[in-house]
């Protein structure tokens, strides 16, 4: 199996979408070769524009292009463009609903050796949190280009959550639609929905259980917000039992928007699996991820005792 960082198919994804799509364009605050925006900009130099380290002025400027009729597609580190600019997000982007794409990437304990400051674990909560925004977590690279080509062609702002660390790429090519989740693997003893790199990781502790008698579906949530109530009301009364995944804060982000969904509908136990209330750490990526409980047999040993 390949593996390729989702910020490297984000990059990919924006030269073959500008091909086809003139309305394009990205703006970068000079991160250009990690967000890998370069590769756009390489390709359409006119349509690329790096505001430097002003990520306020990044996410106006895109909200006014968008007022022309452009499609703006904004890149930082996702500390930086979920954190630092969120007020400039919320009422210069969410508030008129304007269509402009928060592409952020370096996101999680997966970063690795930049430590706590750049590994944020908050913005799938702060995300959510505003009205209107669509937020989606790409499992592998070909998701990344789905998602990247998706978010384009609807109207209004979307956040996609994107990683530095190179992971899998799934042989199976799956279908990919905003807020529909997709069930990868069908299972009896208990639900596991994963989002973003901990997919492929929930995928490999599903191997891990079965080899001990315990059969776990694997649920891939790629759309946060709107998430998939149906898919996760259908599996979790499947199941009886649930488990969430993520590389995330436990506190706001899918595991709260699928128990969002479960609370007072379905009677089941329940139990989210992702980073405590606290922050990361410098590392080694797979390093810091074991730290945190995030390895396949982690998560495998944390849902046999659940089950």
């Amino acid at each position: 199996m390949s593996e390729k960082a989702t910020r490297a198919a984000y990059g990919e994804a924006l030269a073959e979408l500008g091909k086809v799509n003139d309305k394009v364009v990205v703006l970068d605050a000079d991160l250009s070769k990690s967000t890998m925006t370069a590769t756009f900009q390489k390709a359409f130099p006119d349509r690329f524009f790096n505001i430097g380290i002003a990520e306020a002025n990044m996410v106006d400027m895109a909200a006014g292009m968008s007022t022309m009729g452009l499609i703006p597609f904004c890149s930082t580190f996702a500390m930086f463009g979920a954190g630092r600019v969120y007020e400039q997000i919320r009422n210069s982007i969410a508030y008129p609903r304007l269509n402009v794409k928060l592409c952020m990437s370096h996101a999680g304990v997966s970063v690795g050796e930049d430590g706590a400051s750049h590994q944020c674990l908050e913005d799938l909560a702060l995300m959510r949190v505003i009205p209107g925004m669509t937020v989606i977590c790409p499992a592998d690279a070909s998701e990344t280009r789905k998602a990247v080509f998706a978010a384009a062609e609807m109207e209004g702002p979307v956040y996609i959550r994107l990683a530095r660390l190179a992971t899998p790429v799934f042989e199976e090519d799956y279908p990919f639609e905003i807020g529909k989740a997709n069930v990868l693997r069908e299972g009896a003893d208990v639900a596991v929905f994963a989002t973003g790199l901990m997919v492929s990781e929930a995928l490999k502790a599903a191997d891990l259980l079965a080899a001990q008698g315990v059969s776990a579906a694997v649920i891939n949530v790629h759309t946060v917000k709107p998430i998939d109530a149906d898919c996760v009301t259908e599996w979790a009364r499947k199941c009886g039992k649930v488990v969430t995944v993520e590389e995330h804060s436990v506190i706001g982000g899918l595991g709260d928007a699928v128990a969002g969904v479960l609370m007072g509908k379905v009677d089941c136990a329940f139990r989210k699996i992702g980073v405590q209330d606290q922050f990361g750490q410098s590392g080694k990526a797979w390093e810091v991820l074991a730290e945190y409980g995030l390895t396949a047999p982690q998560i495998a040993e944390s849902i046999k005792e659940m089950v």
